[in-house]
């Protein structure tokens, strides 16, 4: 969800090469990035992209899917722990600190007994990826607000109420 969330918000930007770890463009005043480690080693290429450009953690906003969310759900978050979830404990580990914005993207339940590496890499059906297309249409405006009007407003208006 994380890339795709990435490509969307790139456009028509070219993407270039970042050290063999991963593809970076500028889109406006962001940077945006795919690391091409593995999920679990994700921090690798936040971590250096993030030394390159001087962007301190709490400049970063890292998106991801989330099994513990439902489909579609989005959660933006300032910090906190990894939730289980490997891509961000490779970020917080390398980074140094749980203070890294989050923007998690839902795409559970996860079914009882299914491996999690197996159940983030299968197809969605028709309607979840119409589910799925909504909530990446939210997210844009998420990250967009965020980087605009800052992160508490992105939070205000895009965290479900609870």
């Amino acid at each position: 969800m994380g890339w795709r969330l990435v490509e969307r918000l790139a456009g028509a930007q070219v993407w270039r090469d970042f050290e063999g770890l991963g593809e970076w463009c500028r889109c406006g005043e962001m940077i945006l990035g795919k690391p091409l480690t593995y999920m679990n080693e994700s921090g690798r290429f936040v971590g250096a992209l993030s030394r390159f450009y001087k962007i301190a953690p709490g400049g970063i906003l890292v998106c991801f899917d989330d099994v513990a969310l439902p489909l579609g759900r989005l959660r933006l978050r300032p910090g906190g722990s990894s939730g289980g979830q490997k891509g961000m404990e490779s970020v917080i580990a390398l980074l140094g600190t749980e203070d890294i914005p989050r923007l998690r993207i839902g795409v559970g339940p996860q079914p009882v007994g299914m491996d999690s590496a197996a159940f983030v890499l299968s197809r969605f059906s028709s309607r979840e990826e119409q589910d799925l297309e909504a909530a990446l249409q939210a997210a844009q405006s998420a990250v967009l607000m965020a980087s605009c009007e800052g992160f508490e407003a992105a939070m205000n208006q895009f965290n479900p109420a609870s």
